[in-house]
């Protein structure tokens, strides 16, 4: 049935204006047309927006494992997931689904598992749900996954992520200024030391095992290494073949970026530094960086500072990463502080990780559009708060009574 939301101010790609938007179908058929029968949406004192597109979120985890070691039901989380993710305006997800050789929550047994069920689930869930393959590349055993998800009829991400190499780093070097992962004389911790099992605690009590365990893990797959370069490029080879949107994640060099930017990841994904996001800049890629550090006014682990590298031109996206709600009031505080005009900070959250995952039907509030929209209750100077999302049309969220 088509209707025709009226009264709200309008974030367009060139301004705020208050015109009419007609859904029909699934889609925007226009702007300001003529009265045709339609039905009336009264959203006047609002804020109508295209809905989120959130390029990484793991928010998910936390329904799946509220707390270490306890488990719920994965169909349960991911209901709920859904139903946190339509609250807050996001209308398309890529769920970071880590493809890791730790056992337990973030394994590939695991992943195979939230994979199947979201397929299963597509025709319950409010949310178009898709996958970012958060793969750890001393994860071997993930290949067969990776290639059944890139059969599936919406193409995942394919992230690139050497959590490895950042665990065994050797202490006195900062994370981020680390070398290259892939550097013959990368500097390695003392695995057999006290000081590196109290840093694996917290991981091992994720993965279920103990602490002893799970050094003698990580101490095991570390003998991989010599392999690791020739199994990216097989992965990479696997990606631009489904010609999946590819990322690189946490980048401490631009030597690094350059490396998975000739593999063909095109989206530089949490830069742990300044210079490795203005080579990705030169370079024409995708920037990424996390909502909560915009909210929080910084990093909590010491990388840059969001709000700042928005300000220079050296972010095109912001994403969860941990918490969902992060992205709108990242916004907020961004528009507050005058950074810039809402129109143009609003790409960040919508507009533009919809280009950067090959997905130019949304993202904006145009004719020929995907009818993915959010109404938002917004007083001045408040935190922006979603009362209704469309997801290709369909009320996907309502906290009001719209008619739909």
């Amino acid at each position: 049935m088509a209707f025709v939301i009226k009264g709200a101010d309008v974030l367009l790609p060139d301004g705020v204006a208050r015109v009419s938007v007609r859904v029909e179908d699934g889609r925007i058929t226009g702007l300001d047309v003529p009265d045709d029968g339609a039905r009336g949406i009264d959203a006047g004192g609002l804020t109508l927006a295209p809905a989120l597109v959130d390029i990484h979120g793991d928010g998910f985890e936390r329904q799946m494992m509220p707390r270490p070691g306890v488990l719920f039901p994965l169909d349960t989380a991911l209901l709920e997931t859904d139903r946190q993710l339509a609250g807050n305006g996001i209308a398309t997800a890529y769920h970071a689904l880590t493809l890791s050789w730790e056992p337990g929550l973030r394994s590939v047994e695991t992943a195979g598992r939230i994979m199947d069920l979201l397929g299963g689930m597509a025709g319950r869930l409010s949310v178009e749900s898709r996958l970012q393959l958060r793969w750890e590349t001393f994860c071997f055993e993930a290949r067969p996954l990776i290639e059944r998800a890139l059969a599936a009829p919406l193409t995942p991400a394919l992230a690139f992520n050497d959590h490895t190499s950042m665990a065994v780093l050797d202490p006195m070097v900062p994370l981020q200024g680390r070398p290259f992962d892939l550097d013959p004389d990368y500097p390695v911790a003392n695995l057999a030391g006290a000081a590196f099992a109290r840093k694996m605690a917290s991981r091992a009590k994720r993965s279920g095992l103990g602490t002893d365990a799970f050094v003698d893990r990580i101490a095991g797959i570390w003998e991989r290494r010599p392999q690791v370069e020739a199994v990216i490029a097989e992965i990479a080879a696997l990606g631009r073949a489904r010609s999946a949107p590819m990322l690189s994640h946490d980048d401490s060099q631009p030597r690094t970026r350059a490396y998975y930017r000739d593999q063909g990841a095109r989206i530089a994904e949490f830069p742990m530094n300044t210079e490795v996001a203005q080579g990705a800049r030169g370079a024409g890629d995708w920037i990424v960086f996390g909502a909560p550090n915009v909210v929080r006014g910084g990093s909590h682990i010491g990388s840059p500072d969001a709000g700042d590298m928005v300000a220079r031109g050296l972010c095109d996206i912001l994403a969860s990463d941990y918490f969902y709600p992060a992205m709108l009031a990242a916004v907020a505080r961004l528009h507050a502080d005058g950074v810039a005009p809402l129109h143009r900070l609003w790409p960040l959250v919508s507009g533009n990780p919809a280009r950067a995952c090959g997905l130019p039907d949304r993202g904006q509030i145009a004719a020929g559009k995907r009818a993915d929209l959010v109404l938002l209750d917004w007083p001045e100077g408040r935190a922006p708060a979603p009362v209704l999302t469309l997801g290709n049309g369909r009320t996907a969220f309502a906290a009001r009574d719209f008619g739909l």
